[in-house]
């Protein structure tokens, strides 16, 4: 049990039937809790995740003050929000305020999406974070080619048989995904590094897993990987992320660098 919920659970118990309540919140892993009369502040195990300043966040997180917040169980503290009960930890995460110890599904979403202070970091961030072997700017030159949209790379997105297909969210794409496995297609790339299906989809235990956006990064260092150990190049080993037709490849190694040329 966390020393947050630990704090809370003394403060609900010694207030009897007297509701705690977020009296200010600070940054995302530091707010102020009222019960029994007393406030005190509370920390959330996480860094705060600030691209875009301070005073963005503390203007989302107005909606926090004064709700009624409960110790909670094994996720920690939760915060009724909108007549929902949801883990504060979880809440800011989702949101794309706090980057969880561990990076679970719905924290990766959020920084492949982009959400709350994710909005303002460098496009190599959500590479750097979820990646584990190849340098970032590789992976997000990379994802720049194969999945970008309005911009930045999406992580729900889909190729079909040469057509990019993008959708809000990750239920809807592996909805997409689905319908075409149902009718015995494999012709397709996924996620943000639109890894192909026919030639990769056993590298994933589900389609689901397939747009996890961790996954779909480490997946997509494993191919370059193994280009790399076949060419003996690095930049073949890019190109052939594509295509081992140099006809084809070479174009794509050009628009690569054009892309790592603007990463700061």
């Amino acid at each position: 049990m966390t020393r947050t919920m630990l704090c809370l659970t003394t403060l609900v118990l010694a207030g009897g039937a007297q509701a705690a309540t977020i009296q200010a919140v600070i940054s995302p892993n530091a707010l102020v809790v009222h019960a029994d009369g007393k406030d005190r502040l509370h920390t959330i195990a996480g860094k705060p995740v600030l691209y875009c300043g301070l005073d963005a966040f503390l203007g989302w997180s107005a909606r926090l003050v004064g709700a009624l917040i409960e110790p909670g169980a094994e996720e920690g503290p939760v915060v009724q929000l909108g007549g929902k009960a949801v883990p504060i930890a979880v809440l800011l995460a989702r949101e794309g305020w706090l980057r969880p110890p561990i990076l679970t599904e719905a924290a990766q979403e959020a920084l492949a999406e982009r959400r709350g202070g994710w909005a303002c970091a460098p496009k190599t961030e959500p590479f750097s974070q979820m990646g584990q072997r190849v340098d970032p700017k590789i992976t997000a030159g990379i994802a720049m080619n194969e999945s970008a949209y309005r911009g930045r790379p999406w992580p729900w997105t889909l190729n079909v048989a040469g057509r990019g297909m993008f959708f809000a969210t990750r239920e809807e794409a592996y909805a997409a995904v689905n319908r075409l496995l149902a009718g015995q297609r494999c012709d397709f790339d996924v996620g943000l590094m639109q890894v192909n299906w026919c030639y990769h989809g056993k590298r994933f235990s589900s389609p689901w897993e397939a747009l996890a956006p961790a996954t779909n990064i480490r997946v997509a260092e494993d191919i370059l990987a193994e280009n790399l150990r076949r060419s003996g190049s690095p930049m073949k080993a890019v190109a052939w992320y594509h295509s081992a037709n140099p006809e084809r490849g070479g174009p794509y190694f050009a628009r690569f660098m054009n892309h790592v040329a603007q990463f700061r």
